[in-house]
């Protein structure tokens, strides 16, 4: 069995656009939402755009208290 990594994944977001960040570890696109939670019965999407074009690390643990952006909190 694969063992899953929680580490922060580093992506590139672009001003204005709506994201869809995963927010219950089901999704095989981490760290966005796949639809998966609806076959789980989870937790909805988080969506959230950004003002400005940036890098950003998003959260995989789903731990943080920063969501999408990840805290540390998977140590």
């Amino acid at each position: 069995m694969e063992k899953k990594s929680y580490s922060p994944i580093q992506v590139a977001l672009e001003k204005d656009k709506r994201y869809a960040w995963c927010t219950c570890s089901h999704s095989n696109n981490q760290p966005f939402c796949d639809g998966s939670h609806r076959a789980h019965n989870a937790t909805p999407s988080m969506g959230f755009s950004v003002e400005e074009n940036k890098e950003a690390y998003l959260c995989t643990c789903k731990r943080t208290s920063n969501p999408p952006y990840c805290d540390g909190s998977h140590k």
